[in-house]
């Protein structure tokens, strides 16, 4: 194997790693929570050391020579992840989810890869890696819906009151049949709509705006919770 290779290798083991991590809160700017896209790429030499640089385009090292051996490689992207991690202590926040409450895995979709889905079909020629991100990207929704429902802090609670208070693992005692109509708004609601009820009401706290990240994202744990239940618009 080549030099360069290796330190492909090395670069690629660093960025699958810090990329695939997401902030320890969602950006309200854009509502992404996602690191930046995996782009690690050498530096021009400088100083007769080559500069390896991560893929959020500042965490750097320098390298005297190119790894020789894959475990030379890997020492360099162990290199990169240590720093990156000091300067980010705050990243480990989805494992801090999983420790704490249970989110159910998405669906499978490995299907789509054993034929005939793709056949002629030039949007049906999904890989493994596409396959991979739906599912990674999906649970992290569900990971930052679980995070936010389980804190009154991140809910705006004026009495330190969180979702799970009365839902425990997202529970709920009344059937998950949005749109119906629903008794205490006198109107046809949605989740969101119901979701925003109790934010005033029982956890005392504003409202959220439909595309507010943290809606979204207990939409998409509060949904992947009830995964499985029978959907009938307009059931009590």
């Amino acid at each position: 194997m080549s030099r360069t290779t290796l330190l492909a290798l090395a670069l690629a083991l660093a960025a699958a790693a810090a990329c695939g991590q997401r902030k320890s809160k969602v950006d309200p700017a854009n509502g992404s929570g996602s690191a930046a896209a995996p782009t690690a790429t050498p530096a021009a030499a400088d100083g007769g050391k080559t500069q390896v640089r991560l893929c959020d385009n500042v965490t750097t090292v320098a390298l005297d020579q190119l790894p020789k051996t894959r475990g030379e490689g890997q020492a360099v992207a162990d290199q990169l992840m240590d720093q990156w991690r000091r300067q980010h202590p705050d990243q480990e926040w989805e494992a801090a989810v999983r420790r704490s409450w249970t989110v159910k895995p998405p669906a499978d979709n490995s299907g789509v890869l054993q034929g005939g889905q793709a056949d002629g079909n030039t949007y049906g020629r999904y890989t493994k890696m596409d396959v991979l991100a739906w599912a990674r990207e999906s649970e992290r929704a569900a990971l930052e819906g679980a995070r936010v429902f389980h804190s009154g802090d991140e809910l705006g609670s004026t009495i330190s009151v969180s979702c799970d208070m009365c839902h425990p693992d997202a529970a709920n005692t009344h059937p998950e049949t949005y749109p119906k109509f629903q008794v205490q708004l006198g109107r046809v609601a949605l989740l969101r709509d119901m979701i925003n009820w109790c934010l005033q009401h029982p956890v005392r706290a504003p409202p959220m705006s439909a595309d507010d990240p943290r809606m979204r994202a207990m939409e998409a744990y509060i949904l992947a919770q009830r995964q499985g239940t029978p959907l009938s618009y307009g059931k009590h």
